[in-house]
């Protein structure tokens, strides 16, 4: 697949998910799972700032390449999970299957 089409794809998954995101259903999850009990959804502005990261992501992936995006990711992950006990892949842990003891911990017991 050519780089142009990449692009396409990638903008069309991130537009797509920034809608499901701000879906009554997700966020009630949200609100249910995690400790973002007053969560309302994503400003325009946020989303707008989420597919120009994932964008400008796309293009640092492709200079740094895969082993340099892999730890990229983890490291980000890992400094999030550490310094504000938040990060993707709570996130998704959360929205999926929600665990007391995370929840606990998030809100800083």
């Amino acid at each position: 697949m050519s780089l142009g089409w990449r692009f396409v794809l990638t903008l069309a998954v991130e537009a797509g998910w920034e809608i499901v995101e701000n879906t009554n259903y997700v966020i009630n999850r949200y609100r249910e799972g995690t400790i973002a009990f007053d969560y309302l959804g994503d400003t325009v502005g946020n989303s707008v700032g989420d597919i120009l990261s994932c964008l400008i992501g796309f293009y640092l992936a492709r200079w740094i390449g895969f082993w340099g995006s892999l730890t990229f990711i983890v490291v980000t992950e890992l400094v999030m999970l550490l310094w504000i006990r938040d990060n993707l892949l709570l996130n998704i842990v959360m929205l999926l299957h929600p665990f007391e003891s995370i929840k606990h911990w998030q809100a800083g017991g």
